[in-house]
């Protein structure tokens, strides 16, 4: 396939529609006899892919059975969770293992992994050393909202790919320059997009918006400047996806975008999504400063939780969140960076029952 093509295919077997596609694509020529290959899903908590989240596992054993028809066996599963969780939960829990098993491939968690250094202009990024030990990666992210970054798909998905001090560091850098220097310095050889039930507004899942389709291409930046077009927002609402392109990691030129259903009436029919945003007027309540996304997650869930019962108007302060209040004082902060706070909600990252019950109690004082 070409560089500016992306491929899609709807159907409800996610295995065999994903083998079809990748057939359609001749993925294997892409990469060269013998080459180690590594399978990078999108497995951010031990949540299951039906909620929203993670990577169908469904998806990448279409994968591999596409490779191992063409005689590729080195395969392995490459994947770090996010700050609060623990990889392996999410390999045992999202049915990992069991492919593992099945397929006789290897499970490497990042979180586990030593590092690298890469000199990317005038910043340092440490990644995982697994990443030098793949000669081909295939990305397989899922299509779904960020509460942070407004979108996530591929080339966020890279962030697994670091320890968890470098995730950190990122938040603190503000995500966006730091996602499109990693992606500088990481080459994604090949996109499989889970875009089967994403959930639009949360990284977190909950509200699972299916769509049952499948799509793949080559370029990152491409995929990700089409979802971002898809999904109602801007390519200013999602500045790495620019920034990306302006590194060299791609294009997010749309003009020269050709979309390609496989299995349709030859009729190419823009895919419409809903505009939901509903996250958009929940951040107004919080004041963010550097905070890690499972943190913010929770929070999220916890306020929407708290305006569905009509119980957010009451609370007239703003929620402080984030590594940028370390040390600082103030009212009512979230989690143990704010544990100076007059009020604040343990946990790192805390429950959203926990900040749910916190927020509750502060309103009812």
């Amino acid at each position: 396939m070409q560089k500016n093509e992306i491929l899609r295919i709807y159907g409800k077997d996610y295995k065999e529609m994903t083998k079809r596609l990748l057939d359609e694509a001749s993925l294997y020529t892409h990469i060269q006899p013998g080459a180690r290959i590594g399978i990078k899903p999108n497995l951010m908590a031990p949540v299951p892919a039906d909620f929203g989240a993670t990577t169908h596992p469904e998806v990448v054993a279409g994968i591999i059975e596409h490779l191992n028809e063409h005689g590729f066996t080195d395969i392995s599963v490459i994947e770090g969770s996010w700050v609060g969780d623990k990889t392996e939960d999410s390999f045992e829990y999202c049915g990992y293992n069991s492919l593992a098993a099945q397929y006789d491939i290897k499970l490497v968690d990042t979180q586990k992994e030593k590092s690298y250094a890469v000199e990317c202009g005038d910043i340092t990024v440490n990644i995982c050393n697994c990443v030098r030990d793949v000669d081909f990666m295939i990305n397989v992210p899922v299509l779904k909202g960020h509460c942070q970054t407004n979108i996530t798909c591929a080339l966020k998905n890279m962030k697994g790919l670091i320890p968890n001090s470098e995730k950190r560091r990122f938040h603190s850098m503000g995500l966006h320059n730091p996602i499109a220097i990693l992606n500088s310095a990481i080459k994604q050889d090949f996109i499989v997009v889970d875009h089967i039930c994403g959930d639009l507004d949360s990284e977190g899942g909950g509200n699972p918006y299916h769509t049952d389709c499948v799509m793949c291409g080559t370029d990152p930046v491409l995929i990700d400047a089409y979802l971002c077009k898809l999904m109602g927002y801007t390519l200013e609402d999602v500045p790495y996806i620019g920034l990306s392109a302006e590194k060299g990691v791609g294009s997010c030129d749309l003009s020269a975008l050709v979309m390609r259903t496989i299995g349709g009436d030859g009729t190419e029919r823009e895919e419409v999504l809903p505009k939901t945003h509903s996250i958009l007027k929940l951040k107004d309540k919080a004041e963010d400063v550097d905070t890690c996304s499972a943190c913010y997650e929770s929070l999220m869930e916890a306020l929407s939780r708290l305006e569905e019962e009509g119980i957010l108007d009451h609370f007239d302060e703003k929620i402080c969140i984030g590594q940028g209040y370390r040390g600082k004082t103030g009212k009512f902060g979230i989690g143990n960076c704010t544990r100076l706070f007059d009020t604040y909600v343990k946990g790192c990252p805390p429950e959203p029952d926990d900040i749910y019950e916190g927020i509750k109690a502060y309103i009812q004082k």
